[in-house]
């Protein structure tokens, strides 16, 4: 049932450093970062910041040639996986962090965040952050993405914490911290019951002794269960979801972008990695899971983001339902044992994911663009007004909250089609109906921050300053959601291309 079990390796050895090149990259280069940093003298730390896009954008480059190669190349004895799908997530991991910096260095800088001898950590941990990010998009053993996703974890619960001296973001990170570490747990209880089903931590061996039925059905299952809870978390589906509105909220906005957007494209590589190439043969039994969880994140995403006030816990409660159809997508790949609704369903759930990191860089861009020293724009209130303060960015804002709301013709709206196209295949006509009506619930509480833009009296009449470059940046994350909504088939066809690779159905 799994093409992939026999799907083979380019290369296997432990010398092939070739598809590695971005990791080793980007390793050297924030290591040494964070060395040039401790020279700097006080104040925004403008190398820093710049060393750090060059370093992205180098390794988009190395990223951008592996995926034009089309191959799917194994090393460090099959722990590591360069293939089509890992090196399109890499390249947007790429775009969505550095789109992350442009937008926070301002915010950052007020709020005390560069100071001190070390003020260039936020830049750091971002950057080691998205390496962890890395190896786990390209984990092909159990090992390999337990070790990337440690590796993100750790730096994001710093980030979080990163104003010490600021008690809600201290509380913040402490919950983090916590609920993750026992979704750690979680994780490594279901990887030594796995291990012990089938005896071995590779993706490949463990979906070749679940095809075999070799491994031990109920270890493997109770295994799955545990793995299932561990993902649920790094996703902020419900019941997991208890840290996303309170972490989101209490961090500061900058370190909220890093954790709500290019961490869900690593999670979701998870997802494919773990369930698709190692657990298909057990898709009966996550599926199941998966549809609890995506129709409970509906329901408690959307019913509950309608009672907040605080524009950021709002768009966490948002998250937690945009990912209930992330999980429709996953949960929609498998048919009666058949896989050949699989590619389809798996792509489309990639390009929601893409098209959900986009949208939520614009929004919480714009939120830091309104805050400035002393005060934060998290309020929806705060928005008050603002089609008179600045047009253009009532303008941008309208566009990302309509693509959340799934309006056409944004990005939004496509994702929300192609998920619902591949439910509707499945022959579950009344799972496509419920998500339908809870994207209309949900459209509710982003229509309100429409109106509050434009119909309200203005709150705060003073001037917007931003940087030439958050400006320019988040002009073209508006045209950007706007233009992949037109024309989604690039980026469609992109996606489902890297979804066959790495299925093994053909390119």
């Amino acid at each position: 049932m799994n093409p992939i079990i026999n799907h083979p390796a380019v290369e296997t050895a432990a010398t092939n450093l070739a598809p590695v090149h971005a990791e080793i990259f980007l390793l050297v280069a924030a290591s040494a970062i964070l060395l040039i940093d401790m020279f700097q003298k006080e104040g925004k730390r403008n190398l820093t910041y710049i060393l750090s896009l060059l370093t992205l954008g180098g390794c988009a480059v190395f990223s951008f040639l592996d995926f034009q190669s089309g191959a799917t190349v194994h090393t460090f004895y099959g722990m590591y996986v360069s293939d089509p799908m890992a090196n399109l997530l890499k390249l947007f991991t790429y775009l969505a962090v550095a789109v992350t910096l442009v937008y926070s260095r301002q915010y950052a800088d007020e709020r005390g965040m560069m100071s001190g001898n070390m003020g260039g950590e936020f830049y750091v941990l971002a950057l080691f952050a998205t390496l962890g990010q890395m190896i786990m998009i390209s984990g092909s053993s159990m090992l390999s993405i337990y070790l990337g996703l440690e590796l993100m974890s750790l730096s994001l619960y710093a980030l979080v914490a990163i104003r010490r001296d600021h008690a809600i973001s201290t509380e913040a990170s402490m919950k983090y911290f916590i609920l993750g570490s026992l979704a750690s747990g979680f994780m490594l209880y279901g990887i030594s019951m796995v291990y012990g089903a089938t005896g071995s931590l590779d993706i490949a061996s463990i979906a070749r002794a679940a095809g075999s039925n070799s491994a031990n059905h109920t270890i493997l299952v109770f295994g799955l269960v545990f793995l299932v809870a561990g993902l649920a978390f790094k996703l902020g589906a419900v019941p997991f979801h208890m840290w996303v509105p309170d972490v989101y909220q209490g961090a500061p906005t900058a370190v909220t972008l890093l954790l709500g957007a290019a961490p869900k494209l690593a999670s979701f590589a998870m997802l494919i990695r773990i369930l698709v190439e190692g657990l298909l043969p057990l898709a009966f039994d996550w599926q199941q899971m998966l549809l609890a969880l995506a129709v409970l994140s509906l329901a408690v995403g959307n019913l509950t983001a309608i009672a907040q006030s605080n524009l950021k816990r709002m768009l966490a409660y948002s998250t937690i339902a945009q990912l209930g159809f992330v999980l429709l997508g996953m949960m929609a790949g498998v048919v009666g044992g058949s896989i050949a609704n699989a590619p389809v369903a798996y792509s489309a759930a990639m390009y929601y994911t893409i098209t959900y990191v986009l949208t939520t860089l614009g929004s919480f861009g714009l939120i830091m663009m309104l805050a400035r020293a002393g005060f934060e724009a998290e309020e929806i209130a705060d928005f008050k007004g603002l089609a008179k303060r600045s047009p253009w960015y009532a303008i941008v804002m309208t566009v990302l909250m309509f693509s959340l709301a799934g309006v056409p013709p944004m990005m939004g709206f496509m994702a929300k089609w192609a998920v619902l196209q591949a439910v509707v295949a499945t022959g579950q006509l009344w799972l496509a109906i419920v998500a339908v009506l809870f994207s209309l619930i949900g459209a509710f509480y982003y229509l309100r921050v429409v109106k509050t833009i434009w119909f309200d009296d203005v709150a705060d009449a003073s001037p917007i300053a931003t940087p030439m470059d958050m400006r320019a940046v988040l002009s073209l994350n508006g045209v950007l959601v706007v233009g992949l909504g037109v024309l989604p088939g690039p980026l469609l066809a992109a996606c489902l291309s890297a979804m066959k690779a790495t299925l093994g159905m053909g390119a």
